[in-house]
């Protein structure tokens, strides 16, 4: 037999040889040739349907949660982009849920105009977990909703008129930020005639106004 018909031969039996051992060794469910399974791919619907809703802008009245907004639903508020909200996210994740728009000033890239253009289109849900005193000396804990911290007062009201750097930046709910607004404000405009007139001041919203005003005092 000449080696050419003999080369044939072998190769046929090392095929041979080769499905048998496959069905030998195979699990008897598995028929041969048998495809894997793959996992269903999403409903194309409603992802589209999802895109097509994270393109469009907020409408009236429509707000975005801060605490549990994905960074493409973030994206959607006016002045931020993907990078701003993933970074609001990765905050969010580290540091914890925010409590109100003043601890939103805490991610870089947020700042008094951004928080004032954003105000009454961000939502603070979800829920935290507080120690309260209980029946003989222990603590309890209770499950509240976010939502801004009480005010407490370190002494005397600040006034407006008077109050250094360092004075306004002490005030819960100011920070560095909006105490240099507050200064660049009266350097401007001249003396405060009342505290409800911090409303002016660019970053200053009128709820975190509100909230600061039994604290504050103009002579």
């Amino acid at each position: 037999m000449s080696r050419e018909p003999r080369a044939v031969l072998l190769l046929l039996g090392l095929a041979v040889l080769g499905h048998a051992a496959r069905l030998v060794l195979g699990r008897p469910r598995d028929p041969p040739g048998q495809l894997l399974a793959t996992a269903p791919s999403a409903d194309p619907a409603r992802h589209r349907a999802r895109t097509e809703r994270l393109a469009l802008p907020l409408r009236p009245g429509e707000k975005v949660d801060l605490n549990t907004a994905e960074a493409d639903e973030i994206a959607r508020l006016p002045r931020i982009g993907m990078s701003l909200a993933k970074r609001i996210v990765r905050d969010r994740s580290s540091r914890g849920p925010f409590r109100g728009l003043d601890e939103l000033d805490r991610v870089p890239g947020v700042g008094p105009a951004l928080l004032a253009q954003v105000s009454d289109q961000v939502s603070f849900g979800g829920t935290w977990l507080a120690e309260a005193p209980g029946e003989n000396g222990a603590n309890t804990r209770t499950l509240g909703v976010y939502a801004a911290p009480p005010l407490a007062s370190s002494g005397a009201p600040v006034d407006l008129n008077l109050a250094s750097h360092a004075d306004l930046e002490a005030l819960p709910g100011i920070g560095k930020a909006r105490a240099r607004a507050i200064l660049a404000y009266r350097r401007s405009h001249g003396s405060f005639a009342a505290v409800s007139d911090l409303g002016r001041v660019p970053g200053l919203s009128q709820s975190l106004v509100d909230r600061i005003a039994p604290y504050l005092t103009v002579r």
